[in-house]
């Protein structure tokens, strides 16, 4: 499984690169702040969102911990999806929420 740590995906988004950011927790735990660029899909619905995501760019996935997002990246890969695991998850998180 590809992974990504915090630091390196907030290097990224302080530097322009383009990134496609998957926060798979629970709709009360994004309610108290999420990355900015994320885009909230939960984890039990990324299966029947599939046709909203495009196998050409790479999704990085967040999750509070890095094991969920290590499940959500693990079924995106055997799906043919680009898809990294952000490791320690929005605990190790030190950018911007909103």
């Amino acid at each position: 499984m590809k992974e990504i740590t915090s630091i390196e995906l907030e290097n990224h988004l302080k530097t322009g690169k383009e990134v496609n950011i998957i926060d798979v927790r629970e709709v009360d735990e994004v309610a108290a702040g999420k990355i900015p660029e994320a885009v909230h899909i939960p984890l039990g619905l990324i299966e029947f969102r599939l046709h909203e995501l495009d196998k050409s760019k790479e999704y990085i996935m967040v999750c509070r911990s890095g094991a969920r997002s290590g499940r959500a990246t693990d079924f995106l890969q055997i799906h043919g999806y680009n898809a990294t695991n952000m490791i320690g998850g929005m605990l190790s998180w030190e950018g911007s929420v909103e």
